[in-house]
This record gives C-alpha cells, structure tokens and sequence, in this order.
C-alpha cells in the first residue's frame, strides 16, 4: 500500500467521517451487559437486523446467565434459528453462560483476558461488550473497519489485533469505540465491497481511491477517445482502390 497515514491525520480522517455518521454505535439492541454479549455471539455469520429479530424473545424467556444456563438447548435453538449456524451458537451462548456463573457470579467481567476465556467470546466480541455495555475503552475490529482502515491508509494488514493496534495508537482511548462504530457504518453504508466513492467524506485522503478508482475512472472516460483515434488511424492507413473505368457500351 505504501505509507500509511500518521496519527495526527488519521484523527483527522475519522473526524470527518464521525461527522458523515453523526450518532454512529451498534445496532444491536440490548439492555444489559449480559444481552449485549448473547446478541454480539449470535450476530457471527449474521447480521445485526437478524440477530435484533431473534433477541427480544430470547431475552424475554432467559433474561440472565442463570436462566440461559439451565435452558434446554432445543428451546434454545428454535428462538435463534433465524441467525444461522443456530446449533453452534447455542452451544456457546449456554457455555458461556454456566462459565460465567462458574467464574463471575452470574456478573459479566469487565476485563478483556477474562471475557475471552468465554465459550464463543473473542477479541472483537470481548471490545464491544467492553466499549459499549461496561465503559471500558475498546476498538472491535470487524470486516468493515479491516476494509475501510486498509483502504483509506490508516492501518494495513489482516490481522484485526494488528488493525486494532494501530488505531489505537493514534487515538486517545476515549474515543476507541466510537471509531469503530463510525468505521463499521461507513463499510455498511459507503465504503461497501463495491464502493460509492461519491457519496464519501474523505475521498481526498484515501489510498484506495487515488490509486485505484481515480485511475479506472480516468480510463473509462478515455476509452472512448483512444477508439475514435485508433479508428481513424486505421482508416487514414488503409491502401486506396481505385474503382475499374467505366466499359463502353459497343453499337
């Protein structure tokens, strides 16, 4: 990609686009620690529109760790069916919960090493629950906020811890997960696989865009021209036939 942008300009970079996504947070739907971690769980493979569909029931019949952990996993799996991969997600979301009355009295810890000994929590999932429900600074890093940071050149690379880190080397704490939240949305919403470049706050300082769609634009509109000159070469360097004289016609 070449060098990425330093700190002080990737602040700059996601100022803009906080004020391109003013209000930016999750959009699962929760009312506890605890039903944030089941609905970040169950929105693996999913979406967050899905996962808020399946919640309110769940949440309605197993409201904490207790409840969830002596539910039956058919019950269970039934209500989430509509996510995907719903035997899985079962499994991890009751494991989770007797873990977390085995080690936690039912609470939901506070503490990133502590919620990734979780059955089904990872990094990103540990971060949101973190940033949003417990007031503990964190950046989750999910496919969106690994392709919008890549492509606007404020970090590089794959690997969401390695992403992680670098976002947040250049930001102060306190703002860690609304960046995320305002990354995440511009991946949803702008900057998609197939990007609306021209719906984008900070086109001007994106790599992706200055090195790859400015060049494909400007070939698309001369396309047109390089054919037009290339036909006329063709036609002024073809050979020249002269029509046969005319036969008179004998009386």
């Amino acid at each position: 990609m070449g060098q990425l942008h330093p700190p002080r300009a990737t602040r700059a970079i996601l100022d803009k686009l906080d004020a391109q996504h003013p209000g930016a947070d999750t959009e699962l739907h929760y009312t506890t620690a605890f039903e944030l971690l089941v609905a970040t769980i169950l929105s693996a493979q999913s979406t967050d529109q899905r996962v808020n569909l399946v919640t309110p029931a769940l949440f309605a019949k197993y409201p904490d760790a207790q409840a969830l952990a002596a539910a039956p996993p058919s019950d269970v799996e039934r209500l989430i069916v509509q996510t995907g991969f719903f035997r899985q997600k079962t499994k991890a979301i009751i494991g989770m919960s007797r873990a977390l009355l085995d080690q936690h009295g039912g609470d939901v810890p506070a503490n990133m090493d502590a919620l990734v000994q979780l059955p089904g929590v990872g990094r990103k999932t540990a971060n949101v629950v973190l940033g949003h429900a417990l007031g503990v600074p964190g950046l989750p890093v999910d496919r969106h906020v690994l392709r919008v940071s890549n492509r606007i050149g404020i970090a590089e690379g794959d690997d969401p811890e390695a992403v992680e880190t670098r976002l947040c080397g250049a930001l102060p704490p306190e703002r860690w997960t609304r960046a995320s939240d305002v990354l995440i949305l511009h991946g949803r919403r702008i900057c998609r696989p197939r990007p609306l470049c021209d719906q984008c706050a900070v086109t001007a300082e994106c790599v992706y865009f200055r090195t790859v769609i400015a060049p494909e634009a400007a070939r698309a509109l001369n396309a047109p021209l390089k054919r037009a000159r290339a036909a006329k070469k063709a036609a002024a360097s073809a050979p020249t036939t002269k029509p046969p004289p005319a036969r008179s016609r004998q009386r």
